[in-house]
């Protein structure tokens, strides 16, 4: 007989460029860690996210509207931190973690550490590298 052993999953090396630009990534959408924590265990909806909803749900600190939170989200899926949830007939509107978007949000959970609003020179950049689309 051969027993299982808790086993923890492995975790993958990201550079720390990839790194850096998830965690600004995240921290420039208008989205609450709350709304990432909710996805780590669960897909969330777009219609949680978007106008009064994600106010209600503490995922937003002001009313988004669903055309925005969409394009928020597509870009975050680009920056791989999120994928959209798949069911038996395709793809939904609901989004969930990947593995990187899981480590940056356990290690802000486990440090214990405030979100930090991001300084205008990562909003920049931001946005810089959401517009061109630049690489990793």
């Amino acid at each position: 007989m051969t027993s299982t052993q808790n086993q923890a999953a492995p975790t993958i090396q990201y550079s720390p460029r990839t790194v850096e630009r998830a965690k600004r990534a995240m921290r420039c959408s208008p989205f609450q860690l709350s709304l990432f924590v909710a996805m780590g265990s669960q897909s969330v909806p777009l219609s949680a996210i978007a106008g009064d909803n994600g106010i209600q749900h503490q995922y937003t600190r002001h009313s988004v509207s669903e055309l925005a939170a969409e394009n928020t989200l597509l870009w975050l899926i680009q920056v791989g931190l999120l994928r959209r949830e798949v069911d038996g007939q395709g793809i939904t509107d609901s989004f969930r973690l990947t593995p990187l978007g899981r480590q940056l949000v356990s290690n802000w959970e486990q440090r214990g550490e405030l979100w930090s609003d991001p300084t205008w020179q990562e909003r920049l950049y931001n946005a810089l590298n959401r517009w061109l689309r630049l690489p990793i």
